[in-house]
């Protein structure tokens, strides 16, 4: 027992004269002021320490609050146009997906359905059939049976002139998407040349090139340039996604148009009845 309190009075002194001689390394005035608190905090900590702190601190803010902090410094007017530049192309490019998807149908069975029931000399009831069938390939097989009864010339060009129709419907609105695919980044240029006219004329107030005064409009020009690029690349992506669904619909038309022929001229081999 004598023992074990003797090494801990032991351990205690150990501990104090420790800290003292701590504080005796330290110059006197860094120890005053410590004690005074009047060091700043990068005098403290040190100015590494404190850039990772705050590094550390920017990381943990959410990709919402640095996207609101970033849109902020390049400038809210020529940000909010290409937001609105982003916002106006994705609406163009979810409709057209929207309805490019529902115009895709199961054209070969639709084409099945036809043949047998011209075998059948049902030509009303395969005209019904495309008529309730939605999308332009079934638009196209419908306009060659409603002139089932000429001659296959006339067939073609009423199929040839209906598919053209539809395939325009296709690519509708697909200009707008290509103005703001091209609008996005000019307006990022737009605000680059902006802000580095305003950096001149802080220089030009100034009076001297300071990196302080020239990194405002620097930042601006940057961060407008970099969104407007990204609002570019996304409505690019979404377009040729688009154009890819359109190809993938004119060439099923074709197709199907070509079937619809072979059908309709070997109805009439048959001796079928004019509609």
């Amino acid at each position: 027992m004598v023992l074990a309190i003797a090494a801990f009075v032991l351990a205690d002194q150990a501990v104090a004269f420790a800290q003292d001689t701590s504080l005796d390394s330290l110059p006197q005035t860094v120890l005053a002021d410590t004690m005074a608190g009047d060091l700043l905090p990068e005098e403290m900590v040190g100015e590494d320490d404190l850039a990772a702190l705050e590094t550390m601190a920017l990381e943990e803010q959410s990709l919402h609050q640095q996207l609101k902090t970033k849109f902020v410094e390049g400038s809210p007017f020529y940000m909010s146009l290409v937001a609105i530049t982003l916002v106006l192309g994705l609406a163009l490019c979810i409709e057209r997906i929207i309805y490019l998807t529902l115009a895709e149908i199961k054209a070969h069975k639709l084409l099945t359905d036809i043949d047998k029931r011209l075998e059948n000399d049902d030509v009303e009831g395969a005209k019904n059939l495309c008529r309730d069938t939605r999308g332009p390939v079934a638009s196209v097989c419908y306009q060659g049976l409603m002139h089932v009864g000429d001659d296959m010339e006339a067939i073609e060009r009423a199929i040839v002139s209906y598919g053209s129709v539809q395939a325009a419907k296709l690519e509708r609105g697909c200009s707008w998407i290509r103005l703001f695919i091209a609008v996005a980044p000019s307006l990022g240029f737009l605000g680059t040349v902006i802000g580095m006219v305003m950096a001149f004329d802080h220089i030009q107030e100034a009076g001297d090139i300071s990196p302080t005064i020239v990194a405002e409009g620097m930042k601006m020009a940057l961060i407008t340039t970099i969104f407007g690029i990204i609002v570019a690349v996304v409505l690019q992506v979404f377009y040729n996604f688009i154009l890819s669904k359109i190809e993938h619909l004119t060439l099923q038309m074709e197709d199907s148009a070509i079937t619809l022929m072979d059908i309709i001229a070997k109805w009439k081999t048959k001796g079928g009845q004019k509609a």
